[in-house]
């Protein structure tokens, strides 16, 4: 007598399983949603509210009405200043792009020890043990009229008389800025060398490429993901940084945060909140293109 081989029978789900399931994630997920929504939607929604409101010299008056922005996008004033931030912004990303970059290849190929990788970039991170206000102004006595440069310079006769643009200068807001915000350039950079697969190094160079040709053809295109992270993080920083432009610069240079910490301090806090959307807008648009242009998923 033939037996035959029954199919095993699949299993079905308890019941109740998948709803179950769900109800788990959902009870995961809401810390986080919760987090989100206090302290990040809520803000930014009361924050769009009252930039549409009223206000005079003591008090905000909740009348709907489009004046603020009136008042940001059809002044000259406004558009300067919008145009100093975009050009500070942009000359301390080519900067901070080009020492970042540096500093993470020269950390990811030319140092071997894994070891001395680590701890050359700890060495890098200890200024950041310290506030920016103190690592901002520790460049005053370095840069001031009487300070070490200008007195090193003229007791070596290389220049008759002081330097009056080191400080106080829109120079001063750029290497400031460059001191503050180039690690936060490096970091992602060197994470995303750090993954690179030697062997294509290798294969590149047996292939006969030149160290030029390996470095444009091969580790830019895969350090594009840690570029585009790092390009974030400074274009926001620098766009939101009032204080190095206020102190670095003698209140000589303008920019769109310190317009709108003026402005809190004479409690004009709708046309603040006008020019904090826009530049919400800007910021937002301008890390859609980045991200337009780079897929930063590789890095996540």
């Amino acid at each position: 007598m033939r037996t035959r081989a029954l199919a095993p029978r699949p299993l079905s789900a308890p019941p109740g399983s998948g709803e179950g399931n769900h109800r788990f994630s959902f009870l995961q997920v809401a810390p986080l949603a919760a987090v989100l929504i206090i302290f990040l939607l809520l803000p930014m929604v009361v924050l769009v509210v009252v930039s549409f409101f009223d206000y005079d010299s003591v008090q905000i008056i909740p009348s709907f009405q489009f004046t603020n922005y009136i008042d940001v996008l059809g002044s000259a004033v406004t558009w300067r200043t919008y145009l100093s931030t975009l050009r500070f912004t942009i000359i301390v990303w080519l900067v901070t792009a080009v020492l970042g970059f540096t500093v993470a290849y020269v950390l990811a190929f030319e140092i071997r020890s894994r070891t001395a990788q680590m701890v050359l970039f700890l060495v890098c991170t200890v200024p950041f043990l310290t506030s920016n206000i103190i690592r901002m102004i520790s460049w005053i006595p370095v840069l001031g009229r009487n300070g070490l440069i200008n007195s090193t310079l003229v007791h070596m006769g290389l220049v008759p008389k002081p330097i009056e643009w080191l400080l106080y200068s829109e120079f001063a807001v750029v290497l400031a800025m460059v001191h503050l915000y180039t690690l936060f350039m490096v970091t992602p950079i060197f994470n995303t060398l750090m993954r690179i697969d030697r062997s294509l190094v290798e294969a590149a160079r047996d292939a006969g490429a030149s160290g030029w040709q390996v470095l444009w053809n091969v580790i830019i295109p895969l350090a594009k993901p840690g570029m585009a992270i790092g390009t974030i993080f400074v274009v926001t920083l620098v766009m939101a940084d009032f204080s190095t432009v206020q102190v670095m610069s003698g209140g000589q240079s303008a920019s769109v945060a310190l317009m709108m910490k003026n402005q809190m301090s004479l409690l004009q806090y709708p046309a603040a909140a006008a020019n904090a959307v826009v530049l919400l807008i800007l910021v937002l648009l301008m890390v859609a293109a980045i991200l337009r242009v780079v897929d930063i998923r590789k890095e996540l």
